[in-house]
């Protein structure tokens, strides 16, 4: 498993925080899954063999969020 930290932007509302939470965990092998609102960041473990990071970027930028910046 290897930690993962995404920047995110267009999160209004905590909402927006429960359906990303939701998203990222339906994807097999993502685990730990924490949105920091505030901060405007993802935080999430990942088993890369089961999922890539792209992955996870497209889950959340076809809710309509912006993936500013990924830190493996």
């Amino acid at each position: 498993m290897e930690k993962v930290m995404m920047k995110l932007s267009g999160m209004t509302c905590p909402s927006c925080l429960s359906k990303i939470e939701r998203a990222v965990g339906s994807l097999d092998g993502t685990d730990q899954i924490k949105v920091l609102f505030n901060a405007g960041k993802l935080k999430f473990t990942l088993d890369p063999d089961k999922t890539k990071t792209v992955e996870v970027k497209t889950a959340i930028e076809k809710m309509g969020f912006e993936v500013q910046g990924i830190k493996e």
